[in-house]
């Protein structure tokens, strides 16, 4: 059975959350002892092989790579890296909990630019939605004390680029593909993380630092076998996650797919229950409950698609 458009965004947005939420685990558990350029470095050369892949499939050649477009494209890779690295900068200071919790401020902002850009119509179910799964988030993480610490703005400005960027994903869609941007995507990522590394790769270790700064401006470092490899495999996950991310904007309404963005809480539950041990309280469930019944109500909410009219004979 075929997808209609709506459906098939929201699946490529929950699956490329939860492909992406392999990346956040592994800058996190390197954070203390690499620099970020460097593991980006790593990851966006790793992930041009893949990204060529997937254009060469699913577009059926390259022309589309060398379109006219192709600057407008790079432009929007440069706010989805400016969006990743305030985030990743975050999360080398903050509990993964509460940078999860101040980035949920994306969906929010999505779906208000899509109705002041797009103009979109949001209906008051759909708000309804966004705002209970806002809700369903800080109930699980009831962020605290680290909120004091500057870092926390970080990810609250990553929520601003990143919904930028899934708007232009939107109104660059009628003529560009999800595999296109992404690799254009990813040589903004690429270029970014070249010059970062040329300007802080000399540096010193940067360990006195606060962990956000130590994060940008620590030195390279000779990473070990099994390091490089996680680094690496960054790019695969990339390459596979940009793509499905943007895909889900390209395809379906932005205020209709951005609610689904709060289920990336349930992948950092997974992930601190298996490594730091932690599992949500009664608190936690009850957010988890939540989002899901927001999630839910934002698919029984969408009109079923209009049947194909039925020619007439005789």
């Amino acid at each position: 059975m075929r997808l209609s458009s709506t459906s098939a965004g929201i699946l490529c947005l929950v699956s490329g959350i939860a492909i992406f939420s392999v990346q956040d685990l592994i800058l996190k558990l390197i954070s203390g002892d690499y620099p970020l350029h460097q593991a980006m470095m790593l990851r966006s050369l790793a992930a041009v092989p893949c990204l060529l892949l997937i254009v060469r499939w699913f577009d059926g050649g390259f022309g589309g790579l060398l379109s006219r477009t192709w600057p407008a494209m790079l432009g929007r890779g440069l706010l989805n890296f400016t969006a990743y690295t305030a985030y990743y900068l975050a999360l080398a200071a903050l509990p993964m909990a509460t940078t999860v919790a101040l980035y949920f401020t994306a969906p929010l902002l999505i779906t208000v630019l899509s109705v002041v850009v797009l103009h979109e119509r949001v209906s008051a179910r759909r708000w309804l939605a966004v705002l209970a799964g806002f809700g369903g988030v800080l109930i699980m993480v009831r962020p605290g004390g680290a909120l004091f610490d500057w870092a926390a703005l970080l990810p609250v400005f990553c929520g601003f680029a990143y919904a930028g960027s899934m708007i232009l994903a939107r109104t660059m869609g009628t003529r560009d593909s999800a595999a296109a941007m992404a690799f254009w995507g990813n040589i903004a990522f690429l270029l970014c993380a070249a010059a970062l590394s040329l300007w802080f790769g000399w540096g010193g270790a940067a360990d006195d630092l606060h962990p956000s700064l130590a994060f940008l401006t620590r030195g390279w470092v000779m990473p070990t076998t099994r390091d490089l490899l996680m680094m690496a495999s960054c790019g695969v996950i990339a390459a596979i996650g940009l793509t499905l991310l943007t895909q889900a904007y390209r395809i379906a309404q932005s205020s209709v797919v951005a609610p689904f963005e709060f289920t990336f809480a349930f992948w950092g539950i997974l992930w601190g229950w298996l490594f730091w041990g932690d599992l949500p309280d009664a608190f936690g469930w009850l957010g988890i409950a939540v989002i899901v019944a927001a999630g839910i109500y934002v698919l029984r909410a969408e009109p079923a698609p209009k049947p194909a009219p039925v020619p007439q004979t005789g």
